[in-house]
C-alpha cells in the first residue's frame, strides 16, 4: 500500500465531532507506521513498570493502571471489528460501548501487566496485518457505530489517538505518583 493513503487524515465528515478528539492527536505521518511505533511505545512504557503498579490508581474513583489497560484492550479489539465490519462492505450500524460498564464488567486487576500487553501486542500485530491489506477504496468505506458514521481511516486514526491519549494519562497521572 502507498505510504501516502495511509498518512492522509480522516475529515470531520469521516469521523464526527465526537472522535475528532482523538484522531486530532495522531501525529502527522502514516498511521501504519505510527500503530506500529505506538506498540512498541506503549509496551516498553508498560513493561517499566514495578509490578506492584498494575493496581494503582491516582486517585478516588479513577481507574488502575492494569484497568486503564484494559479499557485500552477493549477498545483495541472493538475498533479492530468495526474497522473489519466496515471494509468488508457491512455498514451497521453497530453499538456504543460504556467503557465504565466494560471496565466494570472485567476482571483487568486479577491479570498481570505482562498478560494484558501480551495481549495488546498480539491484538495490535494482527490489527496492522488487517490493516496493511486494505486498500484506498476499502479505507474510504464508512459504517455507523456509536451513532457516528466512521470510515475505515477514521477507525485506525482513532486508534491511534485513543491509545496516545491513554499513554498521556499514563505518563502524566499515574507515574508521577509511583
Amino acid at each position: 500500500m502507498s505510504d501516502s493513503i495511509t498518512s492522509v487524515r480522516p475529515t470531520t465528515d469521516e469521523s464526527g465531532d465526537y472522535f475528532k478528539r482523538y484522531i486530532d492527536q495522531v501525529p502527522a505521518g502514516d498511521v501504519l507506521e505510527i500503530l506500529g511505533a505506538q506498540s512498541t511505545e506503549l509496551c516498553q512504557l508498560i513493561r517499566g513498570l514495578p509490578a506492584a503498579a498494575h493496581q494503582f490508581s491516582y486517585g478516588p474513583e479513577k481507574w488502575s493502571i492494569n484497568q486503564l489497560l484494559g479499557h485500552v484492550l477493549d477498545s483495541e479489539w472493538i475498533f479492530t471489528s468495526r474497522c473489519l465490519w466496515f471494509a468488508r462492505g457491512n455498514p451497521g450500524p453497530l453499538p456504543g460501548m460504556d467503557p465504565d460498564e466494560f471496565v466494570a464488567g472485567a476482571d483487568f486487576d486479577q491479570r498481570t501487566l505482562n498478560d494484558l500487553i501480551s495481549e495488546f501486542e498480539h491484538l495490535r500485530s494482527a490489527a496492522l496485518v488487517l490493516y496493511c491489506s486494505f486498500g484506498a477504496e476499502t479505507l474510504n468505506r464508512s459504517g455507523v457505530a456509536s451513532d457516528c458514521k466512521l470510515s475505515v481511516r477514521a477507525l485506525m486514526f482513532l486508534t491511534a489517538g485513543h491509545v496516545g491519549h491513554h499513554m498521556r494519562i499514563l505518563r502524566e497521572r499515574y507515574l508521577p505518583l509511583l
